[in-house]
């Protein structure tokens, strides 16, 4: 239930269509247990014609009768398949709506987290719960929460029912109640930490994945069948439930047949109280044998959402500065500054370097001695432990973190290449980036020659789908 009040506190926003959703899913249900009253009315009319509860109504003539009980039935038929219209509506729109929602807040989220965090984190891990977890969470939304909502309105509706035509028939086959949710809690405690495993097996594989080398083939292969495994425990449990809750269910349903059939047999109740009953003990009891795969996809649902979360709760250690940047003159200075990484093995102690503008550095030295974080100390990617990072004397810290990296240039080692063309691939980061701009870029990277040997120039395709 915590991972349940997670989501709905970060669903807040969308609370009105929630509330409309599941009204339009209780009044669904309302009008599809309504035919099974209503043949407890159609056998009232046959057996007792002028005597019949309609007939106590006014309506004295037995074909009258039957004539407004099919109008009944076809009005009661529509208000459903409408209602039915408009709850698949409403929560498959609200599962896109929602799913929109995360996939963009952890995709901003992440874009404001520190370079520390990702050091121990799994690109692929990140990308299943951006993609894999919050699209668990819309299948949820799409068919399990109307289910799960159902079973509740018609268990309180039908018991409601029951109560009132017979006591004693209701709480007898309502007994077996009890068991089928104490089995369904049973399950569904033991089936969480199941999935989240498979979530867990599911991250690293995507990580594997992304890492596609030769040399990884053989640890893809291990991760997978841990993630077979981990499904295979959870696919157990899930089909062990339904054979069980069964047999609770047939008790239920001889219970309400034989004791209902001896009090109507001794006059204490009607034939079509009876007929209503039998009716209505399928109605209420068979659509535990699906609690099994309503809990089995609420508890996807529920592992995803707590990856989703946990990512979006991630502290942002830095923040931004409240400062613009004034126009540059280039002074940097680094002023006593100190530096860590997560495992607190020291980079920097007392590190002090002035930089006068237009002066060209170069920082020379072994693999791992710094010269990069310098670099991301200087755009903020990490923080020093102590010490400050000054621009023209102002501290980085205090300065918009916009303003300060659209004034550097930084290229890494890395090289990545995006999805589109080679036009958009040179202006990434400048949108409005002119063709002129562009191609001067490539000139100075010494790439235009190369550039215009293709046959679509700096439109042609690259990364993905391309070269």
């Amino acid at each position: 239930m915590n991972s349940l009040k997670r989501l709905l506190s970060y669903a807040s926003a969308f609370r009105a269509d929630i509330v409309i959703a599941t009204t339009y899913s209780v009044l669904n249900k309302v009008f599809d247990i309504i035919p099974e009253v209503l043949i407890g009315v159609a056998v009232d009319i046959v057996v007792n014609r002028k005597q019949s509860f309609l007939a106590r109504l006014g309506i004295e003539d037995v074909l009258t009768q039957l004539v407004v009980l099919g109008a009944i039935t076809l009005i009661v038929f529509c208000c459903e398949s409408i209602l039915q219209y408009l709850f698949q509506i409403r929560w498959r729109n609200l599962a896109q709506a929602l799913q929109h929602s995360m996939r963009l807040d952890c995709y901003n989220h992440v874009q404001k987290l520190d370079v520390a965090y990702f050091e121990d984190k799994s690109t692929g891990n990140l990308l299943s719960i951006m993609n894999d977890d919050i699209n668990q969470l819309e299948r949820f939304l799409d068919g399990g929460a109307n289910a799960l909502i159902q079973v509740v309105a018609s268990t309180l509706l039908i018991g409601a029912i029951f109560f009132y035509i017979s006591p004693m028939v209701a709480i007898i086959a309502l007994c077996p109640m009890p068991l089928i949710l104490f089995g369904a809690f049973k399950f569904q405690h033991l089936l969480g930490p199941r999935y989240r495993d498979v979530r867990k097996m599911a991250g690293r594989i995507s990580g594997r994945l992304y890492a596609a080398e030769n040399y990884e083939s053989n640890r893809l292969t291990k991760d997978s069948l841990a993630y077979q495994e981990a499904n295979r425990k959870a696919i157990r449990l899930s089909s062990a439930y339904i054979p069980v809750i069964r047999m609770a269910i047939v008790a239920g349903f001889i219970a309400t047949l034989v004791l209902g059939g001896y009090y109507t047999l001794t006059g204490e109740l009607q034939v079509a109280s009876y007929s209503v009953l039998v009716f209505l003990t399928q109605r209420l009891l068979w659509p535990f044998t699906r609690l099994a795969e309503m809990t089995d996809l609420y508890e996807r649902a529920m592992a995803s959402a707590n990856r989703v979360l946990d990512l979006l709760t991630t502290p942002i250690h830095i923040t931004d500065g409240h400062r613009h940047l004034p126009k540059i003159g280039g002074s940097i200075d680094f002023v006593d500054v100190g530096f860590a990484y997560q495992n607190g093995t020291p980079i920097f102690s007392h590190f002090n370097l002035s930089i006068s503008p237009g002066q060209t550095i170069a920082f020379v030295g072994a693999t791992g001695a710094g010269k990069s974080t310098l670099i991301k100390l200087l755009m903020r990617f990490y923080s020093p432990t102590s010490g400050t990072i000054t621009i023209d004397g102002v501290d980085i810290a205090e300065l918009k973190l916009e303003d300060l990296r659209s004034a550097i240039s930084f290229v890494s080692q890395d090289v990545f290449l995006f999805t589109g063309s080679i036009r958009e691939n040179i202006a990434y980061g400048s949108e409005h980036a002119s063709l002129a701009s562009i191609m001067q870029a490539a000139k100075v990277a010494e790439a235009d020659s190369f550039i215009a040997s293709l046959p679509e120039g700096y439109d042609t395709q690259v990364g993905e789908r391309g070269i």
